[in-house]
């Protein structure tokens, strides 16, 4: 039997979601106003659902079914998404896969076909597999390429090492080659299933019209029951790779929180006083005052059971400690003193633009809807999470400040010159009170 439920986000907003007989959840979001329509079907599984032989294939299966399916070839799938004006995409976190089109409105069915298809019926011919092995391959190859993004894994294997979190989501190039079809069908058929996915649409959009597309294309789609989700716990430590480039970059992490914690929005708040703007302590001492880094940022990086808080910036090699001196008293101040009204009314008010701002844009709503249902079971209503931002105290952000940074550092660098760089000890000597 279909559910059918309908509740505000927001005072404008309104969500309808149907659940399958199989489990499936389909959500819209009505936008008369527009003519088209953003939609995706996110899957509950991305690299942290992976063993170390596994790393990558999540990824990889993303990539599969642009390749062909049962009723299209991969020139297909372009020409009848392009000749509609339409864009197909894909990715592929820690925590989900996506695939999401955006289509005018009179074409809306053809997205859907083409969406369905690359759940229900991909080809993954074998010489498909072993030729995009080759695409993947590149890609790794670009990634690293990237200094911001090979910083982002040094930090993240020193955050979460020999865990899930901790390995890349492009997985590695050994990995890669010795993928074969029998391992991407026994991974597809445990995580592709009707009960870990959901279906969104926001845009000009018929709820039941829409259920009835996707219910007559995936309403077959079998379900598994329940999974256990691999456990991640942060570590800290310490990775640098020495290479030859004109700054050194840094990444300096500590225990975060998911985004189901109750101390989610605390969390948050904390980052932006630190280094979310540029009003915050961060910019303000080490840019405007010092000159030290062109850019200084602080967020909170949050998976489906664990996170990390990470500041990052870039600077010359002979300016690098100075840099952690000020991050590190920085730091201490909120551990030790209080947020001042301003700074607290300040960051309340931009995470509160932040949740508004996104009921204007229809893939960001879309993704922040398809992650609620899929961690959480539930979508928050706007005003619920206002509440909690509006509830966030002085006291709570110090109380959040002694809690994040006396917890072990995590410590990555990138392009600092051999032996020529704080070490990991006297990071943590800086960090003591």
């Amino acid at each position: 039997m279909k559910i059918t439920t309908t509740f505000a986000l927001s005072d404008t907003t309104k969500v309808k979601q149907t659940t399958l007989e199989n489990g499936l959840r389909i959500i819209t979001v009505a936008w008369p106003h527009v003519k088209s329509v953003k939609l995706g079907i996110w899957v509950n599984t991305g690299s942290s659902s992976e063993s170390a032989e596994d790393n990558g294939i999540t990824h990889f299966l993303e990539h599969m079914p642009f390749n062909g399916t049962q009723k299209r070839s991969s020139l297909q799938i372009r020409e009848d998404i392009e000749n509609t004006g339409g864009e197909l995409n894909a990715c592929t976190s820690k925590d989900y896969t996506c695939y999401n089109a955006w289509i005018i409105r009179e074409y809306l069915e053809v997205a859907v076909d083409i969406l369905a298809d690359f759940i229900m019926a991909p080809t993954l011919a074998p010489e498909e597999i072993n030729r995009e092995k080759e695409v993947v391959i590149q890609e790794i190859k670009r990634a690293a390429d990237m200094p911001m993004q090979v910083l982002y894994e040094l930090s993240q294997q020193a955050a979460f090492p020999n865990q899930a979190l901790g390995r890349p989501t492009l997985g590695s190039q050994e990995n890669i080659r010795a993928f074969d079809w029998e391992r991407i069908v026994r991974y597809r058929n445990a995580h592709y299933t009707a009960d870990n996915m959901v279906v969104i649409a926001v845009g000009q959009i018929n709820h039941d019209s829409f259920v009835a597309m996707v219910e007559k294309r995936m309403g077959t789609l079998p379900r598994l029951g329940n999974r256990t989700a691999i456990a991640q716990h942060y570590v800290g430590g310490c990775r640098i790779k020495c290479q030859d480039m004109a700054q050194t970059l840094l990444s300096l992490g500590f225990k975060g929180v998911s985004s189901t914690d109750d101390d989610y929005y605390r969390y948050v708040a904390l980052s932006k006083i630190l280094g979310g703007c540029r009003t915050s302590r961060l910019w303000q001492k080490v840019r405007q005052e010092r000159g030290l880094a062109y850019s200084v940022g602080c967020s909170l990086l949050d998976f489906s059971n664990a996170g990390i808080l990470r500041i990052v910036a870039g600077t010359t090699p002979q300016q690098l400690r100075e840099l952690l001196q000020v991050i590190a008293a920085e730091i201490k101040k909120l551990i030790t003193g209080s947020v001042s009204e301003t700074e607290l009314k300040r960051a309340k008010t931009q995470m509160k633009a932040d949740l508004l701002q996104m009921l204007e844009n229809p893939s960001s709503l879309a993704g922040w809807i398809a992650w609620q249902a899929l961690q959480m079971q539930r979508i928050i209503p706007m005003d619920e999470a206002i509440d909690r931002i509006e509830a966030i105290t002085a006291a709570d952000l110090q109380q959040m400040a002694q809690k994040v940074f006396t917890s072990a550092p995590t410590y990555a660098l990138l392009g600092c010159k051999d032996g020529d760089y704080p070490d990991y000890d006297e990071l943590k000597a800086l960090l003591q009170l």
